[in-house]
């Protein structure tokens, strides 16, 4: 196996994607000998070949997959020509840099979607966008988010804020019904770290920084942010904001709400802020709590004052193998009431349990040796049944002390459920297989299939009812549609609470032969959303609403919530310059 040749980001190709998933340098490849590997340098899955990854996939599917049947994707992607408002273009133009705006079809159209699948990125792939910006505008101050709401205001122009485009909730389709100049408003170049307090432990931060580049900042001047959601890489302050995001080490750091302490966002009627940053205050109801989830329809998200907190002084990985989802979860219910909850925890059932293995590259020597005395241990001596048994990834974090107590007591917690150590390597590749396996999406999509992920939060009573109904309903969808081969669905707890968890399920089937595989993947997975709310389940954990769940806000808010909503939207936006139509507003 090669060793990871993992680099400093400043070394990094950093160029990304596009319309797929992540950065150019790397993308899963499949070799003559139908093994996979992941190009670049930049994961743990880098560098070397996986034998069992194909043969996975086709298990899960029922499928054979031919490796010269390859969807093949549109080079010359169709962009619509810009709608123009020429007043509103020449006051641009009198008003700002050139370097600032553009009209470029290739930039309008990577501004003209997020990363939701079967609704974007699959059409983007392989059919055709119903609606484009019209211009991009890279919004460089406070002062430009002013004058341009303004200008917008004045000229009748719509405006849609733009981080770093990674929203899988529809949230960044463009309203097809929508008549306007639409006009993609670019944070990127707000990306700096405006101030830090050490005493106090806060930053204040542009709102168009990525994570990466703030972590990256941060550690600089030894301290860390802590808020780690799968898409650190890409996604940006102000769109974690916008969405009301979590992160992998939310049990140390907190979720957004937490981390955030104070927020900026200018409207086309004001600012709305506070006078200054505090831990906490009761100044009665609190306007900066509706900006949380607010998903691009009151105005443009500036800036934000963060807490952080020192550089680690360790962080351990660990894991951990349960003969059971249901003991796993049993071990996590007991955690949760513990003063020993690490940074992060999360448990993946038996299907992710052994895709995870099937990425991995085949030993020889005296470590495949090794490997199957540990695997003749677990299944023969302990009893572990392979197509039953599940793994727990932890990272903890903190002073050594602090971590080696964590350690210790978790693995003490974990024998009264039957769970045994599985090893600080298998834990630190578990919780880093997150950044590499998003790749995997648009590597299957060339082979006809469509795949998506979705999650939930659900108590802890509901889990089992929540996820045996998700199976039963994918299984139904799958034989009323008449889909070849088998669907997959698999889930893992990746966050827990004192009332419940966070489920994130993986969804897929295999599409060849269908007329309309993304209309017919959309109906199975708005079914799936149906029964999750039936079950128990919430409409998101941490994705949001956008365009893709907004049918489902009757069954989430009472009607005067709703209309409270749309009151405040009214109030803020009356002329609905910001008219990306998310959530209580799509329609």
């Amino acid at each position: 196996m090669a060793e990871n040749r993992s680099k400093h980001p400043a070394q990094l190709d950093s160029t990304p994607w596009g319309h797929k998933w992540g950065f150019a340098d790397t993308e899963f490849v499949i070799h003559d000998d139908r093994s996979v590997e992941l190009t670049g340098e930049r994961y743990n899955l880098s560098g070397y070949r996986m034998y069992d990854f194909l043969p996975y996939i086709e298990e899960v599917l029922g499928i054979r997959l031919d490796l010269a049947d390859l969807k093949e994707e549109i080079v010359d992607k169709p962009v619509e020509p810009p709608i123009r408002n020429e007043a509103f273009c020449a006051a641009v133009e009198q008003a700002f840099d050139p370097a600032q705006y553009s009209f470029d079809e290739k930039l309008r159209l990577l501004h003209s979607h997020g990363q939701t699948t079967a609704d974007e990125v699959y059409k983007v792939l392989y059919s055709k966008l119903e609606r484009f910006a019209d211009m991009v505008f890279y919004c460089e101050s406070e002062e430009d988010a002013k004058k341009l709401i303004r200008l917008a205001g004045e000229h009748n122009v719509c405006l849609v804020p733009y981080g770093g485009g990674t929203s899988v909730s529809c949230a960044l389709k463009l309203p097809s019904a929508e008549k306007r100049m639409i006009v993609s408003v670019d944070l990127c170049r707000m990306n700096k770290i405006e101030w830090i307090e050490r005493e106090n432990m806060r930053a204040s931060v542009q709102a168009g920084i990525r994570g990466s580049e703030l972590e990256e900042a941060l550690q600089k001047e030894g301290f860390t942010c802590g808020h780690e959601p799968d898409s650190i890489e890409l996604s940006t302050l102000g769109g974690w904001i916008a969405t009301n995001a979590s992160g992998m080490k939310k049990n140390r750091y907190g979720n957004i709400e937490h981390v955030v302490e104070k927020i900026t966002l200018i409207t086309p009627e004001g600012t709305i802020d506070q006078a200054a940053s505090l831990p906490r205050v009761a100044m009665g109801m609190q306007p900066q709590n509706l900006l949380f989830g607010n998903e691009g329809n009151l105005g443009l998200i500036t800036k934000a004052v963060i807490k952080i907190h020192p550089k680690p002084e360790v962080t351990q990985y660990g894991s951990l193998v349960f003969p059971s989802m249901e003991l796993g979860t049993a071990f996590l219910h007991k955690l949760a009431y513990t003063n020993y909850i690490p940074a992060s925890i999360r448990l993946v059932d038996n299907v992710q349990f052994r895709f995870g293995l099937a990425l991995k590259a085949t030993v020889s020597g005296w470590k495949a040796v090794i490997d199957k005395a540990k695997k003749f241990f677990v299944t023969k001596i302990k009893g572990f049944d392979p197509e039953k048994m599940v793994a727990a990834t932890i990272v903890m974090e903190g002073s050594k002390s602090e971590t080696d107590y964590q350690k210790r007591h978790i693995y003490q917690l974990a024998r009264e459920f039957h769970g045994m150590p599985a090893g600080s390597e298998a834990g630190q590749r578990g919780y880093m297989l997150t950044y590499g396996i998003a790749y995997i999406r648009d590597l299957v999509a060339k082979f006809h299939v469509i795949g998506e992920t979705f999650e939930t939060s659900v108590p802890w009573d509901k889990i089992e009812q929540v996820c045996a109904a998700v199976k039963k309903t994918a299984a139904e969808g799958h034989k009323k549609h008449g889909l070849p081969g088998k669907f997959y669905v698999s889930y893992r707890i990746t966050q827990i609470y004192h009332t419940g968890v966070c489920i994130y399920f993986m969804y897929g089937i295999y599409t060849k032969g269908l007329e309309q595989p993304a209309e017919v993947f959309g109906k199975i997975e708005h079914s799936l959303r149906e029964t999750i709310l039936a079950n128990g389940g919430s409409i998101s954990h941490h994705h949001g609403v956008g365009k893709l769940r907004k049918d489902f806000m009757n069954d989430t808010l009472s009607s005067d919530s709703i209309r409270l909503l749309r009151n405040i939207k009214e109030d803020l936006d009356p002329h609905n310059v910001f008219g990306v139509r998310n959530n209580v507003l799509a329609d």
